[in-house]
C-alpha cells in the first residue's frame, strides 16, 4: 500500500524524519487524524478474495489508541 495525499490534507507528520515516511494527513481541531492509503492491484486482488487488510501501529510500549478504519471518507471526516 501507499500512503497518498488527498484534498483535506493539512499536515505532515514525520516530515523530517528520514527514519520515517512522511504521513500526509487531515487533522481535526479535535485531534482527529486521517490518512489515506490506495492498495496496488495485486494488493485489491488478495482483498477481494481474502476480505482482510492487516493494520500495524507503533505504540513504543505506550497504552494504544482507538483506531477506525474505513473505505467511505466521510464516515472519518466529518
Amino acid at each position: 500500500m501507499n500512503i497518498i495525499r488527498f484534498k483535506e490534507c493539512n499536515s505532515t507528520y514525520a516530515e523530517n524524519q528520514p527514519e520515517y515516511l512522511p504521513l500526509p494527513a487531515y487533522k481535526s481541531k479535535d485531534g482527529i487524524v486521517v490518512s489515506c492509503w490506495k492498495m496496488e492491484f495485486f494488493e485489491r486482488i488478495i482483498a477481494l478474495f481474502t476480505g482482510k487488510v492487516y493494520f500495524a501501529l507503533m505504540t513504543f510500549n505506550q497504552p494504544l489508541q482507538p483506531q477506525k478504519a474505513s473505505v467511505v471518507k466521510r464516515e472519518l471526516i466529518v
